[in-house]
């Protein structure tokens, strides 16, 4: 009978292939840690008050906080009462990047938080509920003596969030709330060297629009984006990974459909997250630099649901299809309870991610959190979602537990096999348990290169060497999910070795009841694994 070649591979081989990818696995780490920079890079921005006295406001003008035609500025709002301008004569203007720098298409993408510096005053206090309305306006331009080209303009509405430590008193004027950041800005893509924002806050006390929101001295932004040197690193890893997964794919194909028998549900299984594999790692990302893609971060999130929702999938029929209970096996319709919370669960995140970042496409202010309904909306889908993870832990945790109780039962079985048959089951049971342990240290890894990502401050430095965490948090685990995807597909793949009739039941000493009991599931020469063969008995019995 043809096995997988797992269960055909001697130990000494086994542990050859497991050296081999756990070098690889410790070169993933290193390109992070060694070779890459930070993910990510944060910079500050101050606002500059800009003076826009011209009657008709919605036409547009762009106003530069500094340089050749830089605008008419104030220091500070008490300015503006001797001047006699108005709240709505005021522009907060900020420049990205910072002067003498550009902006760069290695940087992927931009993110930008706001912070609103609230001072107190007795008669100018923060109302419960507070909400702060801006209109904003976002442009472009590639060369510095271009006109800018309008990318965006929006009605941006924000709740305010703050706190006032000290008393309310006389004295205490001036001080400033303690307010939280407010989400302000997503572009999935830095297609143009300069970028200009310009804020204004407009007053009407008639529609209460920023009433009651404080006296706000300043607007400061923090923008992230990726940086260009991880990128370039990022991608690389993908240009070399993409031919590696393919490859060993179209292998694993080609010896199941050598087979004179159609695949069976985990081969199919395994098949299907090597796709997926190969889904995540294609570089579409390389187009991102000569072209303005907007819609990358999106694309980039479907990518991964695909592939998580598939590896959930497979540890569970990985599983089921080693139960003792043959009547559903074989079949995906005998594992839609286990299944069906991964598909709904799934579809809550894709809801909720195209309501963030499917509308930050064409409105890159937009915040599903910054308004009641949506809060409620996306925290319900969350939830959901979160529900559906639990169900499905729980019924992968039973799961487990009856394949592991089922094998060790199975053990008893043993001794009354010949030496050699028993030593090949021994080591069967063995590599399953082992598979299964590696599934769990990898899930494991993940989670623990994950909270030390968080908790770290994002390097550490040992004498002259110093080791980006988070970088290697990065490309080490997207490195391990694609050494396990394939290592399975490789100690999965169809066996060329054969075990004949006259081993079986001459050379290994096989009486025609033990014979019966490890070969009932046999229906031609290239059935089923003998992992399988060996969990029959007790169902039968």
């Amino acid at each position: 009978m043809a096995g997988a070649i797992i269960e055909n591979m001697s130990t000494k081989k086994l542990c050859i292939v497991g050296g081999i990818l756990l070098v690889f696995q410790i070169i993933a780490f290193l390109v992070g840690g060694l070779i890459a920079p930070g993910p990510t890079t944060a910079v500050s921005y101050m606002s500059v008050k800009c003076v826009d006295v011209r009657k008709n406001h919605h036409k547009t003008k762009w106003l530069m906080p500094w340089g050749p035609n830089q605008c008419d500025k104030i220091r500070d709002i008490e300015e503006a009462i001797p001047r006699e301008i108005e709240a709505n004569d005021i522009v907060f203007s900020v420049h990205i990047p910072l002067p003498s720098m550009e902006m760069s298409p290695w940087f992927q993408f931009m993110l930008f938080i706001l912070q609103l510096d609230i001072a107190f005053k007795l008669n100018n206090q923060i109302r419960e509920n507070a909400e702060v309305s801006m209109d904003v306006s976002l442009a472009y331009r590639d060369d510095t003596l271009a006109e800018w080209t309008e990318m965006a303009r929006e009605r941006v509405p924000r709740k305010l969030k703050c706190t006032f430590t000290s008393p309310k008193t006389p004295e205490h004027e001036g001080r400033y709330y303690e307010c939280d950041v407010l989400p302000f800005m997503e572009i999935g893509s830095v297609a143009h060297k300069y970028y200009l924002l310009n804020i204004r806050l407009p007053v009407n006390e008639k529609k209460k629009i920023n009433v009651g929101i404080g006296e706000i001295k300043d607007i400061r932004l923090v923008g992230i984006h990726q940086n260009g040197g991880f990128t370039k690193v990022w991608f690389a890893m993908k240009t070399f990974l993409t031919p590696s997964i393919f490859i060993i794919m179209v292998w694993y194909w080609r010896r199941i459909t050598m087979m004179s028998r159609p695949p069976v549900l985990l081969e199919k299984v395994i098949f299907a997250l090597g796709i997926s594999m190969t889904f995540i790692n294609i570089p579409v990302e390389w187009f991102s630099i000569g072209f303005d893609w907007t819609w990358m971060l999106l694309f980039g999130d479907i990518r991964q649901g695909i592939f998580y929702a598939m590896l959930l999938s497979f540890w569970i029929i990985f599983c089921g299809e080693h139960m003792m209970d043959q009547h559903e096996r074989n079949h995906i319709a005998g594992y839609w309870k286990q299944v069906g919370p991964i598909a709904v669960g799934s579809f809550c995140l894709f809801i909720f991610d195209m309501c963030e970042r499917g509308v930050q496409l064409t409105n890159p202010f937009y915040s599903i959190w910054t308004t009641d309904v949506g809060t409620e909306l996306a925290m319900a889908f969350i939830i959901v979602a979160g529900i559906c993870l639990c169900l499905y832990f729980l019924f992968l945790c039973f799961m487990v537990f009856q394949v592991f109780r089922n094998i060790s039962g199975k053990q008893s079985s043993l001794p009354a096999m010949s030496k050699v048959r028993r030593l090949h089951y021994e080591g069967l049971i063995f590599r399953f348990k082992f598979l299964m342990l590696i599934t769990l240290a990898c899930a494991a890894m993940t989670v623990i290169f994950f909270i030390v990502s968080q908790v770290t401050e994002g390097h550490w430095k040992w004498g002259g060497v110093t080791v980006q965490v988070n970088s290697a948090f990065f490309t080490g685990i997207y490195g391990m999910w694609n050494l396990y995807v394939f290592a399975l597909m490789f100690l999965y793949a169809p066996s060329h070795k054969n075990y004949g009739e006259d081993q079986s039941n001459g050379d290994l000493g096989v009486h025609s009841g033990e014979e019966l009991q490890l070969t009932t599931t046999i229906t031609h020469v290239d059935g089923p694994t003998e992992i399988y063969k060996l969990t029959r008995k007790e169902a039968q019995e």
